[in-house]
């Protein structure tokens, strides 16, 4: 979707327009909106449809006409076909990964996956927002329409985030937004009659809920989508660009597991611990592949140690993507995941590894030992590349006998050419894969060389060989490993739909002797301890314990004692009134349930949010906002752009140079963010 964006609270310049607030245009007509625009439109489909069958299952459970019966078991399977035929279109939007790559890329590399982000429905808040701050606070709802407006723009600005730090930091906002929203207006004992709604990424299935424990669970996995879609649309032909792809996946594989960590029971499969599981291994894949290319990107020498390095550089990356396929293999991950997710692992698990072995094989046929090599080191090296050795072979003597290295590096071709053969015949078995031409191309291109390699070697008088060329030993310099942004902090405890105070209440106070009969204590808000009995504003109902939440005209929820006792010394004679609360006595609170229909059938589940704490350990960081209300969010939320990490790559079309310099690979910094969106 387009990717422009204007300041919070401006207008276009170009006329009475006003731009799209916060997120992307949802009319802008690209490549990825007209995706996502399908995606939500395969998805009511699919709910009309799941309806139907709900209706004819339970007319053929009450009815005992056997004719009835028959019409509906032929409604079930026309049903059943449709869901099947949309769920399958479903399937090939998932697999549609064109339109996620960098418009830089033309055939130098190889796509990568991203996740689609998930759709839901419209929330309105504003009735039952302001009915809740009337019932519950005592104030007027109708006073924070703006603000309630806002929080809505908001959302709906979520579901058409633009594919950039922008639109990173839309969802942070959002997110950050939900525990002070849970605080204030999602008391555990009553329900808000609020529901949101939520389709299942891979199935379309709808899961509905009243909590907000499934809408801070979404919001996190269209974090880790957009970031996903960020790294496949990186330019991957720059160090910049590959260092930005690095950073994104690592960064999705944090929120994914920070996700299966801490929401344990989300009723969706696309966010279940078994998926969740999956995605970051292939997130975590998705990294590695784009290190492994970010040290073939200057060019790989072609010298013995270098590249013995790339070869299990290579292999390691092989290694992850089996891993991967292994665990999309699994039952139920296997009915739900694409099968041209499945099939891409596959083929670059085969790719990778022939790579491994075709640089192996260079490594022996084309560098012979001479007497100025360090024939100890290369020993080593060798060495720690097998674990291990043909029958009656050391490191020593295919390294010193010429006929041993020779046999040894044409067997290394061999499963090379076998393992791009089998690569390409997975690529054929997928329809979806076969509209990638660029992989093709790679892949007939990586397979031609391991020929002409072969060839080169090849001699017509020797008998037929079957040594088998022994395993490599995975091994990488710089591993992927998951970013974890910070977590956040929770709301302010005391104005929280948990508590309950009275209504306010009007206490004047006249200063006798400059005294006011009571001290006060707190950061925000201020409590009244140490109450004279006698003092003229115990007489008036001041009571100890009460909270001030107005001096004269001036709202102080969010003001500490030192700015209350500003607004309080000046009392003259005539006194000054004042606004209190008291605390109430509540119910012991019930275990949070609610109502979750999944596939239009009602299911109950107890939601559990681990990483949220509500109490904040730094009152002193609290800030006063510039109008204090039960609804005021008080949370800045400005990102900090991720650092990067410099790791590993290699060249897998046979078109770089041999002979650039390697590069230098910087240490890696911790994602740091300000705003905490955890």
């Amino acid at each position: 979707m387009t990717d422009t964006l204007l300041p919070n609270g401006i207008k276009d310049g170009g006329g009475d327009s006003s731009y799209f607030r916060k997120g992307c245009n949802p009319f802008a007509q690209t490549g990825r909106s007209k995706l996502q625009n399908k995606r939500a439109s395969l998805n009511q489909q699919i709910i009309k449809q799941m309806r139907m069958r709900a209706g004819a299952e339970n007319l053929l459970k009450a009815t005992s006409n056997n004719k009835v019966k028959e019409m509906v078991l032929l409604e079930l399977s026309y049903v059943n076909s449709n869901l099947q035929l949309l769920m399958g279109q479903l399937e090939g939007l998932n697999s549609s990964v064109e339109v996620y790559q960098s418009a830089q890329e033309t055939t130098a590399n190889i796509p990568l996956i991203a996740l689609g982000l998930k759709e839901t429905k419209e929330v309105d808040f504003s009735t039952l927002f302001k009915d809740f701050i009337l019932e519950h606070y005592s104030e007027d709802g109708n006073n924070y329409e703006d603000e309630i407006a806002d929080l809505m723009d908001l959302r709906q600005a979520c579901r058409t985030p633009s594919r950039n730090e922008a639109g990173v930091e839309l969802l942070a906002k959002y997110f950050s937004h939900l525990p002070l929203m849970e605080s204030r207006f999602f008391s555990p004992n009553r329900q808000t009659g609020i529901f949101f709604t939520w389709y299942d990424s891979f199935t379309g299935v709808p899961v509905c809920q009243q909590n907000l424990s499934l809408e801070k669970a979404s919001i996190l996995f269209n974090m880790a989508a957009l970031y996903s879609q960020i790294g496949t649309r990186s330019d991957r032909q720059t160090i910049t660009g590959l260092e930005e792809a690095i950073s994104s996946f690592q960064i999705a594989a944090g929120i994914l597991n920070h996700l299966k960590e801490t929401f344990t029971h989300t009723p969706s499969y696309d966010m279940s611990p078994a998926m969740l599981s999956m995605l970051i291994r292939m997130m975590l894949a998705q990294a590695q592949e784009c290190l492994f290319e970010k040290t073939a990107l200057p060019g790989i020498r072609n010298q013995f140690y270098s590249l013995m390095k790339m070869a299990q550089e290579a292999a390691k990356v092989s290694e992850i993507y089996d891993q991967v396929h292994q665990s999309m293999i699994q039952t139920p991950i296997k009915d739900n995941v694409p099968f041209f997710w499945s099939t891409m692992s596959q083929v670059k698990t085969n790719h990778y590894r022939s790579m491994a072995h075709y640089f192996v094989a260079s490594a022996l046929l084309d560098h012979q030992l001479g007497p100025s090599d360090d024939e100890d080191q290369q020993e080593k090296t060798l060495s720690q590349v097998y674990d291990r050795l043909p029958e009656g072979r050391s490191p020593l003597d295919i390294l010193k006998k010429k006929d041993e290295r020779e046999r040894i590096g044409k067997a290394h071709i061999r499963r090379a050419i076998l393992g791009h053969e089998e690569a390409l015949r997975i690529y054929s078995l997928c329809h979806h894969l076969n509209k990638l031409e660029v992989l093709q191309d790679i892949l007939k291109a990586s397979h031609q060389r391991s020929l002409n390699k072969y060839s080169e070697n090849e001699n017509e008088e020797e008998f037929a060989d079957y040594t088998e060329a022994p395993d490599i030993i995975s091994k990488t310099e710089h591993k992927a490993e998951m970013e974890f942004p910070a977590t956040t902090k929770g709301p302010l405890s005391v104005f929280s739909a948990k508590q309950r105070w009275t209504a306010p209440r009007t206490i004047q106070l006249r200063p006798e002797d400059r005294d006011l009969g009571f001290t006060l204590k707190g950061e925000t808000p201020v409590q009244v301890v140490s109450l004279d009995p006698l003092c003229q504003a115990a007489a008036d109902g001041l009571k100890e314990g009460d909270y001030i939440v107005a001096v004269s005209d001036t709202d102080c929820k969010w003001m500490g004692v030192s700015e209350v006792m500003r607004l309080l010394k000046d009392v003259n004679e005539e006194g000054i009134d004042i606004q209190v609360v008291s605390m109430m006595d509540s119910n012991p609170p019930m275990p949070t349930k609610s109502a979750t229909f999944c596939g239009n059938l009602p299911k109950t589940y107890s939601m559990i949010c681990l990483a949220f704490d509500d109490d904040d350990k730094n009152p002193k960081s609290r800030k006063v906002t510039k109008k204090s209300s039960f609804i005021s969010w008080g949370l800045k939320n400005k990102l900090k752009s991720a650092s990067t990490l410099s790791l590993p790559t290699a060249d897998h079309s046979g078109t770089l140079p041999w002979n650039k310099p390697c590069p230098t690979f910087p240490s890696s910094s911790s994602y740091n963010n300000d705003s905490a969106l955890y």
